[in-house]
């Protein structure tokens, strides 16, 4: 398993845009999925977004729409979210996951993956 740290989150107003990092210890970060999942109060953990090790991702076709971008840094083990135009609705913890088990394409339900962050609080208001 990996040891996974958020960071980034904040209070922004609508429109504006925030980049969350997430930095992984152990060398299984050179092989795993990584993604981003997030959690408002009361609902489920949805899937966001997820990288290959060889920079493949994918996006979840809910909401996403091409406001967010994730990117990797192999050399910093490091993975990014970057989001714009938020939105009040993008409201939630944000967790990074890492998934050492399964490959391409990426797992969208948590139990996919192995490795979770302690996440970060992104607030959007109006």
């Amino acid at each position: 398993q990996l040891q996974l740290v958020e960071s980034g989150g904040g209070l922004v107003q609508a429109g504006d845009s925030l980049r969350l990092s997430c930095t992984a210890s152990g060398r299984a970060f050179t092989r795993a999925v990584m993604g981003w999942f997030r959690q408002a109060p009361g609902k489920e953990r949805q899937f966001v977004a997820a990288i290959s090790a060889g920079q493949l991702t994918a996006y979840s076709q809910d909401f996403v729409k091409d406001r967010f971008a994730i990117s990797r840094d192999r050399t910093k083990n490091t993975i990014y979210l970057q989001m714009n135009s938020l939105k009040p609705e993008d409201t939630a913890v944000y967790y990074c996951a890492a998934s050492t088990k399964l490959g391409w394409p990426p797992g969208t339900s948590r139990r996919d993956y192995d490795s979770w962050g302690q996440g970060t609080q992104v607030t959007v208001s109006l």
